[in-house]
């Protein structure tokens, strides 16, 4: 990607962890790369297409001094966020916090905090097989929609499937949403299961009616395993009512461990 480079922003601020650095305040440098495509923007001289970098400038002034905190990874978070939420061609920060007057015992010539953060792309698989099922849906998806860390959502058809696993029950209505978004896997996953017990989802009988289901089914080209998550989704190859939807919103997604596109994968479990 291409990139616009702001480099030491001299900002007054009051942040640290002791009580004179809260009083007195100190000097701090901030130095940001923006990636993005310039490439419109430079054939076409169109601000608009771009990043204006004073904005940027005054917006990064302005959050660093709104509220004192202890620590510049929290000042370095805030900042970095807030250019991906307010700049538009903005598809990744590198943003530095330099500390060159820090409470430091011995001699040193600077002290800084860099962070990277950028919009990450997910795949999420929904799912209703009890009371109003539209309703439970459109009712998870507005309230993604509402959250300042996503953007973009994008929605598949919808299908009505078998239930999977054996436990009679009714129908499903299931579907994917494609969404940018600044969470991390374990904040998504928290989210997720907010909106699920919002939902009264109740987790009493494995792969049993719900009310709602909601899946990370890719996150980027992550690939995941812990206690709570595994990303990609263990068995999502294997679910029509996955790969239907996915194939929707794109035939070209690659798995990252199986290596085979969204639409090889519907193929191949179509022609088992």
């Amino acid at each position: 990607m291409d990139s616009i480079f702001i480099d030491g922003l001299r900002i007054y601020a009051y942040h640290g962890v002791f009580e004179e650095e809260k009083k007195e305040g100190q000097l701090f440098l901030v130095s940001a790369r923006l990636f993005g495509d310039l490439q419109e923007a430079g054939k076409t001289d169109d601000l608009t297409k771009s990043t204006h970098y004073g904005e940027v400038s005054e917006l990064i002034e302005e959050l660093f001094t709104k509220k004192s905190y202890d620590l510049i990874e929290t000042v370095a978070e805030k900042c970095a966020s807030g250019i991906l939420k307010k700049s538009p061609h903005v598809r990744e920060v590198e943003l530095t916090v330099f500390k060159p007057e820090a409470p430091i015992s011995v001699p040193f010539e600077n002290v800084s905090v860099t962070v990277t953060r950028k919009w990450h792309t997910a795949y999420i698989a929904y799912g209703s097989n009890m009371g109003d099922k539209e309703k439970y849906i459109d009712e998870a998806l507005v309230k993604l929609s509402n959250h300042d860390e996503i953007k973009e959502i994008k929605d598949s058809k919808r299908y009505v499937t078998k239930p999977y696993g054996g436990v009679v029950q009714d129908d499903f209505l299931n579907g994917m949403v494609r969404i940018k978004t600044l969470l991390t896997p374990q904040e998504l996953l928290e989210l997720l299961h907010e909106l699920e017990k919002e939902a009264n989802r109740e987790r009493t009988i494995h792969w049993g009616p719900r009310t709602l289901d909601l899946d990370i089914i890719f996150y980027d080209d992550l690939v995941l395993e812990t206690d709570e998550l595994t990303i990609p989704h263990v068995d999502m190859h294997n679910r029509d009512f996955v790969l239907k939807p996915l194939n929707d919103l794109t035939h070209f997604y690659v798995h990252p461990v199986l290596k085979r596109s969204a639409m090889e994968l519907l193929a191949d479990l179509e022609n088992k």
